[in-house]
């Protein structure tokens, strides 16, 4: 059975996605960041130059929260749908908008879909427009458009409709190399007509009668045959042949009146009409002219510009968090990190609570005492008196905090003869395996540190779990990079872009 997914389909899912940020029943989507370690063959795969490809599957999904060190919250605010960036250039040639293009009916760039071609493109003062004619192909070949008008116009040799512009914001949240976002402009969509003729495509032909004439449109439009349907004007050069598509009344084939309501529509070179502020009369016919054809392109439902990401393909969403400095302390600046995730309603700790703060610390903590040394990252750390092991994500010597995970023991070496997991505890001891440091934990310490970002960490018998629960909610995203290292004085800017 022949079957596709439309790009309907796939529009229809981005939109789902994108409304579950912000309706009343929201989703809650965290950016969740980890794998402080380095890649290798023996524990995780890859090196870190070439970093390993996530697996799919359970064990997986609960490793990255084995590793995971903070997250934080996505908000509303930072999802945008989002279109493959195609940047302006003279001398270029531009697919245009059909509303047929098949494996039959390709582009000119051979595209066999509409939304894979390049049918649109953006200024460099960040407007966005659709080009409704291409002049059969050639190479644009003018000024960059500027045009804000909500009517279809001729400049480079094209004939182009504005759709929207990138806004300020919207450029620094979400324009990328490869993708921009896409919004509709509430001017450009409520001039938008229903089934509104603004597209031709004219086959010259030849043999015909040099002049102006005038057709109607028929097809399923409002009044078509009248003056108030669609019409098209048709010149006839000198040498007979039909004058490809543009926009000046009276010097090319042009859409004199769009009409609306148009499905389909048909356009008939054997009889023209005078065109009168009545009503359309037969005239003269244009010769016995042949192979000659004026084709209509029916536009979007709703017209050119209604909706700017049905109309050009909107099936991307993009998501943005930013990471900036140690964000309160939840996000450590003292470490790198090397994997990126999408948590979807993580709970707090102990609790069935959907996450629902701006940041969340994801190590364990505890409160030295009195330490020798000063801990490093990454180094395997041991507690020789309860044989719990793990490794330092990061060593706060001006508050004695030392913050530390418990991965897979395979990651540090084995801990115990049955290789069950332990906790660190009580005042026992605690040695850096590199640093050869040593620490005692606080074990009376019961109250709640401020630390040098505001944030709080509450410490019970010299320990602090994580904020959020391991294994909680569901990753829907993984990747896996190069390291990213960290610091107080700057921001990561990242930028998750999903399709459908």
């Amino acid at each position: 059975m022949a079957a596709i997914i439309t790009e309907k389909f796939r529009r229809h899912n981005a939109v789902q996605f994108y409304e579950s940020v912000s309706e009343a029943a929201l989703t809650a989507y965290y950016l969740m960041i980890g794998k402080s370690t380095p890649f290798t063959a023996a524990t995780s795969g890859g090196t870190d130059d070439s970093p390993p490809t996530p697996v799919d599957d359970v064990s997986s999904e609960l490793y990255a929260w084995d590793q995971a060190t903070a997250l934080k919250n996505i908000a509303s605010t930072d999802v945008s749908y989002a279109l493959p960036r195609r940047d302006w250039a003279n001398s270029t040639i531009y697919d245009m908008y059909e509303h047929n293009i098949s494996s039959s009916n390709t582009t000119t760039s051979a595209a066999t879909n509409l939304y894979d071609s390049t049918f649109f493109f953006r200024t460099s003062d960040n407007r966005v427009y659709k080009v409704l004619d291409n002049n059969a192909g050639a190479a644009y070949s003018g000024a960059e458009p500027t045009s804000e008008s909500t009517s279809p116009f001729a400049l480079g040799g094209y004939v182009l409709k504005y759709i929207y512009t990138i806004s300020a914001s919207e450029q620094a949240k979400f324009l990328t190399t490869d993708f921009m976002p896409v919004s509709t402009d509430a001017t450009v969509s409520a001039a938008a007509t229903d089934g509104k003729i603004e597209s031709l495509i004219v086959t010259a032909g030849s043999g015909y009668s040099a002049g102006t004439y005038y057709a109607a449109v028929y097809g399923d439009g409002t009044s078509q045959g009248t003056a108030s349907g669609a019409v098209v004007s048709i010149v006839v050069a000198a040498d007979g042949t039909i004058t490809s598509f543009g926009l000046t009344a009276g010097t090319d084939t042009t859409v004199y009146n769009g009409g609306a309501g148009y499905t389909y529509g048909t356009v008939n070179l054997g009889s023209s009409y005078t065109f009168s502020d009545t009503a359309l009369t037969s005239s003269s016919s244009m010769g016995s002219g042949s192979d000659g054809a004026v084709a209509v392109v029916v536009s979007p439902k709703n017209g050119h510009g209604s909706n700017a990401m049905d109309e050009l393909g909107g099936h991307y969403v993009l998501l943005r968090a930013t990471l900036t400095g140690a964000e309160g302390d939840d996000v450590l600046a003292g470490n790198d990190f090397r994997n990126i995730s999408i948590v979807t309603d993580p709970t707090t700790y102990g609790t069935a609570t959907v996450a629902s703060a701006s940041t969340y610390r994801q190590t364990y903590a505890t409160k030295v005492a009195s330490v020798s040394g000063t801990f490093s990252v990454d180094e395997k750390i041991t507690q020789a008196s309860t044989a719990a092991i793990g490794k330092v994500v990061e060593w706060d010597s001006t508050l004695s905090i030392l913050y530390y995970q418990q991965e897979r023991y395979a990651d540090y070496g084995s801990n115990s003869t049955t290789g069950a997991y332990i906790a660190f505890s009580g005042a026992n001891q605690i040695t850096g395996a590199t640093s050869s440091a040593v620490g005692t934990p606080d074990a009376t310490a019961d109250s709640a540190v401020t630390l040098s970002g505001g944030n709080t960490i509450t410490f019970t018998d010299g320990y602090a779990n994580p904020e959020l629960q391991p294994d909680s909610g569901n990753i829907i995203y993984t990747e896996n990079r190069k390291p990213i290292s960290r610091a107080t004085d700057q921001t990561e800017d990242i930028k998750i872009i999903v399709e459908f």
